[in-house]
């Protein structure tokens, strides 16, 4: 068998590789195409297609997260692999070689997984509210040893207003590390890296193309690593990023429908999803819009299609075009237009809006927000309120790190929907260029297609996982 390094370099398009010359010269040598992503292109549900070879109505991740009719809540960004369903590419390896390994470096439905080897970010929740960076690893020894030689996991450089390159580095470093000690066959490493300038100032910005400049240094090493290893690599994205200039709050046009509820709590708003008739869950580019009554699944309809913004609402019946129609999935789903993005915003004054919707708040959000990669411009005093917030976290302090702007017009990049162009389409690189692609003249490999490519790569002969 040969040894797989598989690398999640997200938002790797043809312009962000312009900037990139280790990743270039990888190509080179083996093999670049255009990756043929899914709906929603988002990272939960793509991965999962590249893992499993299903769609998402197969494999069951509609989205980064979706409505729990059974217990009342909206869920995003959750982590147990059990959410996934089918078989993964190293459960199929290991059917056919029962001693293959696999370690996986950040890979979204990291914990609980069959890997042999996870490492994931996970915040320590304290008792008192706060949070503190760190992250979760499997086997739970191996916790120490990377803390110890790389530091802690720089989570709040992960994601939010200081999210930078400093992540990235941290996981290509523990990935050398396992690449080294653990003899894994199959290596998984993902690297956020150009998620956050590419939304933050747009694809086409100097600061997206710094960016990739920045990433493909940091990968340098690991990329020497895996050739010294005698490794095939293969880089892949799961989607590319689309300049964006319109939000659109798909739920304050429900809300004004008097489709949508809200509880008020110490004059807050919070969306109220057991009595709301139709509400979103906002996630980029696509919307899960969940009717408690078919009676109202017309009227939710018309609603939709008459927000500007809106280009295409789906039923059951036409989510099945895209291997979308699962029960997780909204009884519709509303594709916004190019250019445009979902806010999860149900508020209709600001000075209502809930506690968390200034902070970094992932789980609490009924929606995805990236206007937490942002401090609020329209506030003077931000940047020493964080500072202030900082240095209360030092001492052992609570603190709200109220800092994310309620003004999404700052977002200047966004996903989601199918890609419009070749300049927004996802790329995949593969080091060896015998494996065989499935069709030479097509123009894009689909990402569920990756997994026979791994299998493929690490020289596992095995028949089709689990449909």
């Amino acid at each position: 068998m040969t040894r797989v390094l598989l690398l999640d370099v997200v938002g790797l398009t043809e312009r962000a590789l312009a900037h990139m010359p280790r990743l270039r010269a990888l190509a080179a040598g083996g093999v670049q195409t255009r990756l043929g992503t899914v709906l929603p292109a988002v990272t939960c549900s793509v991965q999962s297609t590249m893992l499993t070879g299903l769609a998402p109505s197969q494999h069951g991740i509609v989205g980064n997260g979706w409505y729990l009719r059974d217990i009342g809540e909206v869920n995003l960004w959750r982590q147990h692999n059990a959410l996934v369903g089918g078989e993964k590419v190293w459960e199929t390896a290991r059917r056919s070689e029962p001693g293959f390994t696999a370690a996986n470096i950040g890979w979204w439905y990291a914990m609980g997984a069959s890997t042999d080897v996870t490492v994931t970010p996970r915040p320590v929740y304290h008792a008192d509210g706060r949070k503190s960076p760190d992250c979760y690893t499997r086997p739970p020894e191996l916790h120490d040893r990377l803390s110890d030689e790389l530091g802690t996991f720089p989570l709040f450089d992960y994601w939010g207003p200081t999210a930078s390159i400093r992540s990235s580095r941290w996981i290509v470093e523990a990935t050398r590390k396992i690449l080294r000690e653990q003899g894994s066959d199959l290596v998984m490493a993902y690297l956020p890296h150009l998620d956050y300038d590419l939304q933050r100032f747009g694809p086409d910005s100097p600061e997206a193309d710094r960016a990739a400049a920045e990433l493909d240094a940091a990968l340098a090493p690991l990329l020497d690593d895996a050739a010294a290893h005698g490794a095939s690599v293969i880089a892949v994205a799961e989607y590319g990023i689309a300049a964006a200039d319109r939000p659109v709050d798909i739920n304050r046009a429900l809300r004004r429908a008097g489709l949508l509820e809200v509880q008020v709590q110490q004059g807050r708003e919070l969306l109220d999803p057991l009595t709301s008739r139709a509400f979103a869950v906002a996630d980029h580019q696509v919307a899960h819009v969940y009717v408690a009554d078919q009676a109202d699944l017309a009227r939710a309809r018309d609603v939709l299609e008459q927000t500007p913004g809106v280009d295409e609402v789906l039923d059951r019946s036409q989510q099945a075009r895209y291997g979308l129609d699962h029960a997780r999935s909204g009884e519709l789903v509303a594709i916004a237009q190019p250019g445009a993005w979902f806010t999860y915003y149900y508020w209709l004054d600001d000075e209502r809006a809930p506690d968390f919707a200034r902070g970094v708040e992932i789980h609490r959000k009924p929606g995805y927000d990236p206007a937490e990669l942002f401090l609020d411009p329209a506030d003077p005093f931000v940047k020493l309120r964080a500072g202030m917030n900082l240095v209360r976290k030092r001492l052992g302090l609570r603190y709200t790190m109220n800092v994310v702007p309620l003004d999404p017009s700052c977002v200047r990049g966004t996903h989601g929907r199918l890609p419009e162009s070749t300049a927004d389409t996802p790329l995949l690189l593969c080091s060896d260029a015998s494996l065989p692609f499935w069709d030479a003249a097509a123009e894009l490999v689909p990402a569920a297609a990756v997994r026979d490519l791994v299998l493929q790569a690490a020289g596992v002969t095995a028949g089709a996982g689990t449909r």
